[in-house]
């Protein structure tokens, strides 16, 4: 049994969220048996309900212990994987004792240490201080969603722009985009999450603009889809901006999380994505400019597959057996 535990809210963003069900998903269709932790938030138990899998709760306020009835003692072929940032020590150990393998995500807590094995593709500086039996780095292993094979093409030039900015765009950057780019001439989309809180600020701005360039869109069907018709795509510091670079849709990376700056200064460095800076002062001046849409495509597309949840699965199938 695989069991993924994660945190997802408005404070915390969906990302982890929709990792873990990607992941989910290719375990499940390997004919493997998954259940879902979470947190109590709404929009993401309902997400998860969707997508066909088993949910429990936990108390996010729980120390430990809390462990006990989702895995039986030595149970030594299941594994629980940790999709919530800084895992305790106290968690950690009590997972050992239970006999189960621990997976865990980006982790620098205390906790990591213990992990069998540490996914950190997102992590891009100070790889030092990163702990865990096994310690896998690496655009190679990030988990993107496989329907962006689909939507893959070569942009030639800047004609419209799409903004996502996460699940929940816990500071609100969506409506200060939308004001910067309200006196632009490029058509733009606006795609927001199942957690946007800033719906009455953003449809303001785009009011005051008075402009039909704009198009607001909530919880569209398919990311990917929409990422299709699109040449730039302005996001957040995540998973989804390398989901873009992986259908070819060139980035600007505006960072919501002080842990994100990294990865906008890694995806600008391959030559896929401009970083912007951090959400509390960006600087979309970039666009002002002839952008190599075109180069930065093909960049992206090469630098960034489709293959890292295969691989993922592999390790954790290994690690099962």
């Amino acid at each position: 049994m695989f069991v993924f535990c994660i945190e997802s809210s408005h404070a915390r963003g969906m990302g982890h969220l929709f990792r873990s069900l990607t992941l989910a998903t290719e375990l499940r269709s390997r004919g493997h048996t998954v259940l879902f932790l979470a947190n109590d938030h709404p929009n993401s138990l309902k997400i998860i309900r969707e997508r066909g899998f088993d949910v429990a709760l936990y108390d996010l306020a729980s120390v430990t212990g809390w462990e006990n009835g989702f895995i039986e003692p030595d149970a030594t072929s299941s594994v629980w994987i940790n999709d919530r940032l800084n895992t305790q020590r106290s968690h950690s150990e009590a997972i050992k004792r239970l006999g189960a393998k621990l997976v865990t995500f980006d982790d620098r807590g205390d906790g990591a240490e213990l992990a069998d094995i540490n996914i950190c593709a997102l992590l891009f500086e100070k790889t030092e201080d990163l702990k865990g039996k096994d310690v896998r780095l690496g655009v190679e292993y990030m988990i993107l969603n496989p329907e962006i094979a689909a939507y893959r093409r070569l942009r030639q030039s800047l004609a419209s722009i799409l903004v996502t900015l996460g699940g929940a765009d816990t500071y609100g950057v969506t409506a200060r985009v939308a004001k910067w780019l309200s006196n632009k001439p490029f058509p733009v989309t606006i795609v927001t999450g199942p957690s946007f809180q800033h719906m009455a600020e953003l449809e303001e701005v785009v009011a005051t603009a008075a402009s039909d360039r704009f198009k607001l869109l909530n919880q569209v069907p398919s990311l990917a889809a929409e990422m299709h018709g699109h040449d730039l795509a302005i996001t957040g510091g995540g998973v989804t901006p390398f989901e873009a670079c992986a259908a070819g849709l060139p980035c600007v990376v505006i960072a919501n999380e002080p842990f994100e700056i990294p990865v906008g200064r890694a995806l600008e460095e391959l030559g896929a994505a401009f970083f912007a800076g951090h959400h509390s002062a960006f600087d979309l001046g970039i666009l002002e400019k002839p952008i190599p849409i075109r180069t930065m495509s093909q960049t992206a597309m090469v630098k960034v597959d489709l293959g890292g949840v295969g691989r993922v699965a592999d390790l954790l199938e290994r690690l099962a057996a």
